[in-house]
């Protein structure tokens, strides 16, 4: 099993699990995600990017009143990708656990 090289960046495994902690259909705004994560906005707007090119977020900009809101929330394909994710990390961590 390999594991998947667009979630296994530090940042974009941070984003992916704290998106994932969200009911599905739910989403953050994205203030909100930047600060649960402590990043700054422009390194989490470049690894949601990355995360969105590979369909695994859905980005939705609109509008509060005259305030302009960005939303971020996982795809299914986002959510399937985190769940072979983590079954890979549990299988090395299983089979790593036989060898001296």
């Amino acid at each position: 099993m390999t594991l998947d090289p667009v979630i296994h960046a530090q940042a974009r495994l941070r984003v992916v699990a704290t998106l994932n902690t969200l009911p599905d259909g739910d989403q953050f705004a994205f203030p909100r995600l930047k600060d649960l994560l402590d990043m700054t906005a422009g390194n989490l707007s470049v690894h949601l990017t990355k995360l969105e090119e590979a369909g695994y977020v859905e980005i939705v900009k609109t509008h509060r009143g005259r305030t302009p809101a960005t939303y971020v929330a996982l795809t299914k394909r986002g959510r399937a990708a985190f769940d072979d994710y983590t079954k890979a990390i549990r299988a090395l961590l299983d089979n790593a656990g036989g060898n001296p």
